[in-house]
């Protein structure tokens, strides 16, 4: 039995036929006052009407990825909403306070209007305003803001029954080639989806001097100035990261996505989100070393909190050593006399984003071992952290923030 696999209408000798390719392999023609095997149907208005015929398509309905894009966005685009904020700063030339206007993206977490989102979105804003996904607008105020993994908590007084909240998956599932969905407002156009794949995982990113968020997920998906703070998504629609950073290359004055984008791993936003809803920040262990300088053999230690954790422990930093010569005094730095730290807790750490990153999961009163040389030998040294470590100031970013 003859079958169609494919048909369409043409114009053939003045003439309006069906062409179809049968299953094996055969053109057919078929005149459009004849019933066609597969494809458009025409039809006459009934009645006293005249003109062409009208051509009515068949349903065929979605593709199973359509099924899966469409049910993925309408799962999740009333999660997602817009931020504008407004901040104040110097102008370039008169170094007189002007506005300026920045937007980006956010995902609602609960009932409750508390919304996720990048810190460097809302860093340094007088105001903050949120626009969900029916149009209204909310003034925000900030609740809590990690800026070493770039992770800010802001809230919103609106009705609960127009907050729909963001369903969270699980990032430690994620491999390689898994499609995703990323969901923002890129340029300002709100509640834009565009689609991809993971392109890798356990990336790095620096997002301030010597703190590095591990783990990261690079994608291929597109986004754009104005997609920070906005969701990346699985397949089921669950949020499986943040988006937050773009590679742009060596240009810095074009900053629309090159295909290689970054999302912090929605497992680090579990951790550090009900901290900043408790206590508006991070509370993180203190080890009391505040610089080191990187060497063939390690990390050796600049500085020290005075009476810090390291210092009581008797971890040795460089020292400065004076040297009178008749009325005055000179100062020479003895980088020699510093520790060099080779490893925390048996794991070899080899810059200062390394250090800083191993430090940054622990809390304080948590032991540490530090594996030292020292004069030509090697120690260990039993660290018990302090208070919260200082936040270090903001610092140029390695990739283009969105």
């Amino acid at each position: 039995m003859r079958t169609c696999t494919t048909a369409f209408l043409a114009a053939v000798g003045g003439g309006l036929f069906v062409l179809a390719l049968t299953n094996d392999g055969v053109w057919t023609q078929t005149p459009v006052n004849a019933q066609p095997l597969l494809g458009p149907q025409l039809e006459r208005p009934s009645g006293p009407q005249s003109g062409s015929p009208t051509i009515v398509l068949p349903d065929v309905g979605l593709t199973p990825d359509e099924q899966v894009n469409v049910a993925v966005y309408e799962k999740t685009n009333r999660s997602v909403v817009n931020i504008s904020t407004l901040s104040v700063g110097p102008d370039r030339w008169l170094l007189m306070p002007v506005p300026s206007e920045g937007s980006g993206s956010g995902s609602v977490l609960d009932k409750n209007g508390h919304v996720l989102t990048n810190n460097h979105v809302v860093d340094g804003a007088k105001q903050v305003v949120v626009t969900l996904f029916n149009g209204e607008s909310f003034p925000a105020k900030l609740v809590g803001r990690d800026p070493v993994n770039d992770v800010a908590v802001i809230k919103i007084d609106a009705p609960a029954e127009q907050l729909v909240p963001i369903s969270l998956g699980d990032s430690d599932l994620l491999k390689v080639g898994l499609r995703v969905f990323a969901l923002g407002n890129p340029f300002g156009l709100d509640r834009t989806m565009s689609t991809g794949i993971i392109a890798s995982l356990n990336r790095s990113l620096e997002v301030q001097e010597n703190w590095v968020i591990k783990s990261v997920i690079q994608i291929d998906a597109s986004i754009n100035p104005g997609s920070s703070g906005g969701p990346l998504l699985d397949t089921r629609g669950r949020l499986i990261g943040m988006n937050t950073a773009i590679a742009t290359g060596d240009s810095q004055t074009l900053r629309q996505s090159a295909g290689i984008g970054f999302a912090i791993p929605v497992n680090l936003i579990r951790r550090v989100v009900p901290e900043l809803i408790q206590h508006g920040r991070v509370i993180r262990g203190d080890i009391g070393i505040r610089a080191v300088t990187p060497t063939e053999g390690g990390l050796r230690i600049a500085r020290l909190d005075p009476g810090g954790p390291a210092e009581r422990a008797g971890i040795r930093a460089s020292r400065v050593q004076r040297q009178r010569q008749g009325p005055f005094v000179f100062e020479r730095i003895d980088r020699n006399y510093g520790d060099v730290v080779t490893a925390i807790n048996g794991k070899n750490v080899r810059t200062a984003a390394e250090f800083t990153g191993e430090i940054e999961q622990k809390k304080p009163g948590d032991v540490v071992e530090l594996t030292i040389l020292r004069e030509g030998k090697t120690i260990t040294v039993t660290v018990t952290l302090g208070g919260d470590s200082p936040v270090p100031q903001r610092a140029a970013p390695s990739n283009q923030s969105v």
